[in-house]
């Protein structure tokens, strides 16, 4: 095997095995046969003027190429490198960018860069073996699903708090202390009798913002000292309970944990319910609570979402989880709070 420099003549073959790594390594959605013709004729371009290597076998036949561009003074761009199957795990592949690597310091160019495909893993590993690391990724998509993707963000979200309480004058007070310290202009809270041992809580802006039910539950719980129950849908999709003890979270579940995007492992696990402290917390049977509050990478792997809901809310052995502010007037004897 040689590696030697591509002349303009060795064209032909270095578009075809370009064209052998085109169809193994499929270019991105956005681009098409033009951008194809494009990149062939930067191939010629590069083999005629910039730096261009390519590997023939014991036989001289082309094996792999390499194609670089000195880009500006002291950088420079691997815009090609390849190696056929056949003729992988030889060492043709590193013997090509030593190649690159000697061309670019007689032209005292000491930092390069490259682009990859992030589906093309043998080549990223093979990258960074040889030292080169991730500086920028470029990130695409389908406009249509972008538009359904965000579109999805402004997807109704609802959620009430339950206490563990008998006392109801104390839970009403304890809203009307708390409640006007929420921003965004509400329309008021309404306080529901006990039912099953738990007082429930509804507040607009709270229904319209899970930060805002997170930040009332944990001032209700801090305040009564009492055991504290969020529940509720997000973006009509995912379901989250907390639990809440003295205004300290004890457990939180959320049936998609990495929606909202990808978070470390210990994180994902303590998005999982935990039947134990569940059991301890509201008297629900942990494998009851074990097989409802299950967690899944996509919510259409999961029971819709106000299906979910109803049958943790069953379990927890509490009513009124799937009304919203909007409908909880119907709940009988509901007080209501105004916002001053």
């Amino acid at each position: 095997m040689i590696v030697r420099r591509a002349v303009p003549e060795d064209f032909d073959a270095v578009a075809e095995l370009w064209r052998a790594f085109d169809h193994e390594i499929p270019p991105p959605t956005h681009e098409g046969p033009a951008d194809q013709q494009k990149e062939l004729a930067e191939v010629r371009e590069i083999i005629a003027s910039e730096i261009a290597f390519v590997a023939e076998d014991d036989e001289g036949m082309p094996v792999g190429f390499a194609l670089a561009k000195h880009r500006a003074p002291g950088f420079g761009t691997l815009t090609d490198i390849y190696v056929a199957q056949e003729a992988r795990r030889s060492g043709v592949g590193t013997e090509l960018m030593r190649e690159v690597l000697s061309a670019f310091r007689s032209l005292e160019i000491d930092q390069l860069d490259l682009e990859v495909m992030a589906s093309n893993a043998v080549a990223r590993s093979l990258y960074a073996r040889w030292g080169l690391k991730d500086e920028v990724m470029i990130m695409t998509g389908s406009v249509a699903d972008l538009a359904a993707k965000i579109g999805a963000q402004d997807a109704a979200s609802f959620g009430s708090i339950h206490l563990q309480s008998d006392n109801l004058s104390a839970v009403e007070q304890a809203v009307r202390q708390f409640v006007p310290r929420l921003p965004g202009g509400s329309r008021g809270s309404l306080v529901a009798p006990p039912r099953n041992g738990w007082i429930a809580v509804y507040d607009d802006v709270c229904d319209r913002n899970p930060d805002m039910l997170r930040r009332l539950a944990r001032e209700l719980s801090d305040r009564m000292g009492a055991v504290t129950c969020l529940l509720g849908i997000e973006r009509e999709e995912l379901v989250r309970m907390i639990l809440f003890e003295r205004g300290k979270i004890l457990d939180e579940y959320l049936s998609v944990p990495e929606f909202y995007g990808p978070l470390p492992p210990g994180d994902v696990i303590g998005l999982a319910a935990n039947p134990t402290v569940v059991t301890r917390l509201t008297g629900a049977d942990p494998a009851a609570i074990r097989q409802i509050a299950r967690t899944a990478p996509a919510p259409a792997d999961l029971p819709p979402a106000s299906e979910l809901l109803d049958v943790l809310a069953t379990a927890l052995g509490i009513e009124g989880a799937l009304h919203g502010w909007a409908n909880a007037p119907e709940l009988e004897g509901a007080i209501a709070v105004d916002r001053a």
